[in-house]
């Protein structure tokens, strides 16, 4: 997995050409390419938190010149002249807060090829706010290996960005995405791989790692959250097979042949598993737990012969009760979304922290859509099971990996539109009668960030407040730390 820096070493002479004129080349525009509209990132009309980063974008009109941006906001009027629009953090702030709740209006004008041109949009600024940090994993694109994974957290109302998990203090152990509860900064969870790792759960500012493993379950915990009260735990474990396609037009599927469901007990030490989540004729993953922490949604699918019949395989939505005081699953389950009805496979669902939504991926069969370019996020009003309209926000690549901010009013998700190889983190605001907005990208301080990242953003997951602890924290627990064994606490219901 070293094609990413030998490529990068290719292109080096390109930039060093170039940096005896122009910094960075600039893509074509237009139909058919990856920068359609004439600014990249596309931040015409969408809306905006209140307290997000500066938009700073460019112009990708090649043959363009003297470019001209004026905006217009409660009075106030900012000029910023060239092709790259970067803003001082404090002139941006000053605006943001003049458009809460209203507009900024934004007028571009340039020159090219002997013409004046000129672009009126829109920027909404909401009057809600975004949750300020942002985790995920930056990995490269691959299959099977892994290289110089880590796991940053980006404070979205600037460009400060700290690593809370990297190779270079785990010896380039593969490390899986962070996640929070209902987006506190102060309880969220990640795995370790491999020697010496382990579930590393944060609860308070404690770190703890955990092997949430026992002989009643057919592997460690792979996907799951944490009750909102931080006791509990409710995981999947998954048998998971990667297959290459032997055809065209997809490059690769993973799909589980085995997988049940399992509660850990942080505090009792010990597993919990339970006929009505681990039988072998069907499979179930991707639970999660329902705002108030009474229920757990997960994606169930009848077993088939895998991978013969990966086509038939599609997950319905399902939802069971859980007890808080005891950590156990009740049953039957209740089909919420039925794959048989809508011809489509679930995973990915994610409650919204203030109980109204429901969010998930839609695929045309399986349970593992990154490389699935029809899957497309669906939202769900759990107050009556209606489906929103949600045209603003999909795009025509894969939409998936999705999380809330704690007050239900934001999600953000990786998308791979655009080129198609690297996922992005894109947010949109949900009003309260479940409209969405076109989705904006990631701001960056260096508005060619994305034309030179050979990195994916992978699971992005919004926090109200920093996690607390850093790489080097992560590398002492890594060496110095005993995993908490929950094997000798088995209980099955």
């Amino acid at each position: 997995m070293k094609r990413s820096k030998l490529l990068l070493f290719a292109v080096l002479p390109a930039f060093l050409l170039l940096s005896c004129g122009r910094p960075y080349d600039v893509r074509p525009a237009g139909p058919g390419t990856d920068r359609a509209a004439f600014i990249y990132p596309d931040y015409t009309d969408v809306t905006l938190p209140c307290n997000i980063a500066p938009l700073n974008f460019y112009y990708t009109d090649p043959a363009g010149k003297a470019f001209t941006t004026h905006f217009f906001a409660g009075g106030k009027a900012v000029v910023l002249k060239g092709r790259e629009v970067v803003w001082k953090e404090k002139a941006w702030r000053e605006l943001l807060a003049a458009a809460a709740g209203s507009d900024i209006t934004v007028e571009s004008a340039w020159s090219s090829d002997g013409t004046r041109r000129f672009q009126r949009w829109t920027l909404h600024v909401a009057q809600d706010r975004i949750d300020p940090y942002l985790t995920y994993r930056l990995i490269e694109p691959g299959f099977e290996v892994w290289d110089d994974l880590e796991i940053q957290e980006r404070n979205l109302e600037s460009f400060d960005v700290r690593v809370i998990s990297d190779w270079r203090h785990t010896e380039n152990k593969c490390m899986n995405c962070h996640i929070h509860s209902q987006g506190r900064g102060d309880l969220s969870m990640f795995y370790l791989r491999g020697e010496g790792g382990g579930a590393i759960l944060n609860r308070g500012g404690e770190l703890r790692k955990l092997t949430l493993k026992n002989d009643a379950m057919i592997s460690p915990t792979v996907y799951g959250e944490i009750h909102p009260g931080g006791r509990f735990g409710v995981f999947s474990t998954n048998i998971i097979i990667p297959a290459m396609h032997s055809e065209g037009g997809r490059r690769m599927e993973v799909f589980d042949t085995a997988s049940d469901l399992c509660v850990a007990d942080f505090d009792g030490k010990r597993m919990l598993t339970f006929p009505e989540t681990s039988r072998k004729d069907v499979f179930e993953t991707f639970p999660v737990f329902s705002a108030d922490g009474n229920f757990v949604y997960y994606c169930a699918a009848p077993a088939h012969p895998l991978p013969a019949e990966l086509g038939q395989t599609m997950y319905s939505l399902v939802r069971i009760p859980f007890d808080a005081a005891t950590g156990t699953l009740g049953g039957p389950a209740d089909t919420v979304w039925s794959a048989t009805q809508r011809g489509a496979s679930v995973c990915h669902p994610k409650t919204s922290p203030d109980g109204r939504w429901l969010l998930f991926t839609v695929a045309a069969y399986g349970t593992f859509p990154i490389n699935h370019s029809e899957c497309d996020l669906c939202l769900m009003d759990l107050s009556d099971g209606s489906i929103m309209d949600m045209q603003a926000v999909n795009a025509e690549k894969s939409d998936t990996y999705h999380s809330w901010s704690s007050d239900g009013t934001w999600f953000v998700f990786a998308s791979k539109r655009g080129d198609g190889l690297y996922g992005k983190p894109y947010f949109s605001h949900v009003a309260p009668d479940g409209t969405v907005t076109k989705p904006f990208l990631l701001p960056q301080k260096n508005p060619h960030f994305y034309d030179m990242m050979l990195r994916s953003f992978n699971v992005p997951d919004l926090g109200n407040a920093p996690v607390g602890f850093d790489a080097a924290t992560i590398g002492k627990v890594w060496k110095e730390m005993p995993a908490e064994s929950f094997e000798k606490k088995n209980h099955t219901i």
